[in-house]
């Protein structure tokens, strides 16, 4: 097998788990948003939609795992760890979802500052913090199993949950 092949071998595997996390996820924030919408008039994101979100999502966990800062705590208690990659995995996650959000209304509005201004007087925040909220718990639940998966390691998690491979 060539370098190439290897590394993106490599690769695909790095990217599969955090990607099947976020898109169950995903579909599940996509399922709520649909339930809480129904009767608006605003249609929910399609299914390749959330697959796209969840690659990038994947892509971006690793990117970001690849920064120094991001294991900022490897010798403390995981706890630390793990509310510090929650707490920049959620800024992002708010950012992306804000944005989102943003990217509509700018459309109807013609414009940036517009788009903006309407957003913040139409939508509807109750909604919005329950998928920041269901988004909180999602992630927290990926970094707390990451860590105890960093701490623990993958083969005997996986002895653990599946028994002698």
């Amino acid at each position: 097998m060539s370098k190439l092949a290897t590394k993106a071998k490599e690769e695909f595997a790095k990217l599969l788990p955090p990607t099947i996390f976020f898109l169950v996820g995903l579909h599940l924030v996509a399922l709520l948003r649909t339930l809480m919408l129904t009767g608006t008039g605003i249609s929910p994101l399609s299914s390749a939609q959330i697959t796209i979100g969840a690659l990038i999502l994947g892509k971006a966990v690793l990117i970001a795992d690849m920064f120094p800062f991001i294991n900022r705590y490897p010798d403390k208690p995981l706890m630390f760890n793990i509310a510090w990659k929650t707490a920049i995995y959620m800024l992002i996650a708010m950012l992306v979802h804000y944005l989102e959000r943003l990217i509509d209304f700018w459309r109807e509005a013609g414009g940036f500052v517009a788009g903006n201004q309407k957003m913040l007087a139409e939508i509807v925040w109750p909604h919005f913090w329950a998928i920041q909220i269901f988004l909180f718990t999602l992630i927290l639940m990926y970094c707390t199993a990451r860590e105890v998966i960093r701490a623990v390691g993958a083969d005997k998690v996986r002895r653990m949950f599946f028994g002698p491979l």
